[in-house]
């Protein structure tokens, strides 16, 4: 009987601290293959991957277009493309932004349940936002795994709290213990196939960048009279009763709560935004003060340190607003 060997995770903001802690407890002889995405900027080069490869036991590259499965082996998304699988091996696809992101979480996620079913793990990590929400949910309903990193864990606790309210993950765990859990599912008996749901394949090639016929959109959505500015054709939305999900053939519109905020709380979606760039260069700037103290550059990683302090500030301030911003909202869905 197949294993859990296709792993994936998920993560944004905050996130890079448990995914060298889940590496470095998977063994090098792990019989799965794992997968990570998260949001990088499109011009980054993505040194993600050299992090990770510090830390864990089984090589790490960036994912190539066309190559391979192995198991033994982790994937890290490439820039500005969504990490997708197939049968035939990796796919990078330059379908439009998801969650106004690429790589996007979700397009990994659902790629993954669609080709391996029940084989997959599914982990989602610290982040803003609720990127992952829809792509766990395939998982689930294929017949795998999911995992969700504890909210009170987390930096940002946006992306599990978000699942938690979408869905009844299999198992809500602290970071620290999530890469034991991966290598005892990693030897375990994955269940039995089961029919995953009709639009999956649909939303998979908007991820590859295919072009899509009305015939195929009107089989799993109807027309949507709202407007999307980054849709250049009709918008249409998808027939699920879980979730507001809104498509067009050229590009890919919001869901409901992230609509929500780009139309009405475009402050907010910035403030965000600002949030995680000033994090990831808290860790960038950070590495590079460490390596300079390695070099015997004392001058150099003390002008570093006081980067990280800076930027750390700002990023609390930025923190504390966004965790305000989010109290009143929740107090206002209270009194409503």
């Amino acid at each position: 009987m197949a294993k859990h060997d296709v792993i994936v995770i998920g993560g944004s903001s905050g996130s890079s601290e448990p995914l060298r802690a889940i590496l470095r407890a998977l063994p090098a002889e792990t019989q799965a293959a794992v997968f990570v995405s998260t949001h990088i900027p499109p011009h980054d080069k993505s040194y993600l991957t050299a992090v990770l490869a510090a830390a864990a036991l089984m090589p790490v590259s960036q994912a190539q277009d066309g190559e391979t499965i192995e198991t033994g082996r982790i994937y890290v998304a490439a820039p500005d493309r969504h990490l997708l699988l197939t049968a035939e091996g990796v796919r990078l696809g330059a379908g439009p932004r998801e969650n106004m992101v690429r790589p996007s979480i979700d397009p990994l996620f659902r790629s993954a349940a669609l080709t391996f079913g029940p084989r997959v793990v599914g982990v989602i990590l610290s982040g803003m936002l609720n990127d992952g929400v829809s792509g766990l949910r395939a998982v689930q309903d294929c017949g795998g795994v999911t995992i969700v990193q504890d909210p009170a864990d987390a930096v940002a606790g946006d992306m599990p709290r978000a699942v938690l309210v979408a869905l009844r993950p299999d198992h809500l765990v602290k970071a620290a213990d999530i890469g034991a859990l991966l290598k005892r599912l990693a030897a375990a008996d994955a269940g039995p196939p089961r029919p995953c749901p009709e639009n999956l394949r649909l939303e998979v090639d908007i991820a590859a960048g295919c072009r899509l016929g009305s015939n195929r959109l009107r089989a799993v959505a109807d027309s949507d009279p709202s407007t999307w500015s980054n849709c250049k054709g009709a918008l249409s939305e998808a027939r699920d009763p879980r979730s507001l999900l809104r498509r067009c053939q050229t590009s890919q519109a919001p869901n409901a709560e992230t609509s929500l905020e780009v139309q009405e709380a475009q402050v907010e979606t910035a403030m965000r935004v600002a949030l995680r760039i000033l994090e990831e260069r808290v860790e960038l700037v950070t590495r590079m003060a460490e390596d300079a103290r390695r070099l015997g550059r004392r001058g150099v990683a003390e002008l570093y340190e006081a980067r990280v302090q800076e930027y750390g500030g700002y990023a609390d301030v930025l923190r504390r607003a966004a965790l305000l911003s989010l109290n009143e909202q929740v107090e206002v869905e209270k009194s409503g």
